[in-house]
């Protein structure tokens, strides 16, 4: 499974360095020299054209980039891959997402820390065994993470991933434990 840990911005300055929207809680080791990274698609933005490598000639954006150097300026990455040489070819990056195999990610320390990959697909059930659906992904929102339910009739329902909550996660057994107050999920 690809985990996405970036999506491209626009370039900075005219050498093919370009800004970096890290959506990874290790930048500095998804981003550090050396590290190959695959690339998917990504949105351009509205009212953008096509960029392209020089006038008349268009850009393929390779299946991999790796990172030539790295560093923040004022809260931004910024990142220069190997063969992006002008503000041309950084442009025609833009928008394209970012992300590494699930497989090299290594699991957290702590035994109470999860990625969201390992959630994705559990089932939920109560502490009596009742399965109310699985887990289809995670928000992150300010106050605490959501586990996003999906139930069985089609509805999702969002569950805060806190421990009063969500007492077990149980990767081996591929289940997730909620005790929740009644009437969370009809809302």
């Amino acid at each position: 499974m690809q985990l996405i840990v970036g999506r491209i911005g626009k370039p900075h300055g005219i050498r093919g360095e370009v800004t970096v929207e890290v959506r990874t809680d290790e930048p500095e080791t998804r981003f550090a020299p050396g590290m190959v990274l695959t690339t998917m698609p990504g949105a351009v933005p509205r009212g953008r054209p096509e960029p392209a490598a020089s006038p008349g000639e268009r850009y393929e954006v390779p299946a991999e980039l790796t990172v030539e150097a790295a560093r923040w300026h004022q809260g931004h990455l910024l990142v220069v891959f190997d063969g992006v040489l002008d503000r041309n070819v950084a442009e025609a990056l833009r928008g394209t997402l970012l992300a590494v195999d699930s497989a090299d990610v290594a699991p957290p320390e702590d035994p109470e820390e999860f990625h969201d990959h390992q959630l994705v697909g559990l089932a939920v059930v109560t502490p009596t065994g009742e399965r109310l659906g699985e887990v289809a992904r995670i928000d992150h929102a300010p106050a605490s993470d959501l586990l996003v339910l999906r139930r069985p009739e089609g509805r999702t329902a969002l569950i805060p991933f806190i421990k009063v909550m969500v007492p077990e996660v149980d990767l081996a057994g591929g289940r997730v434990v909620v005790d929740l107050p009644d009437g969370l999920l009809d809302l």
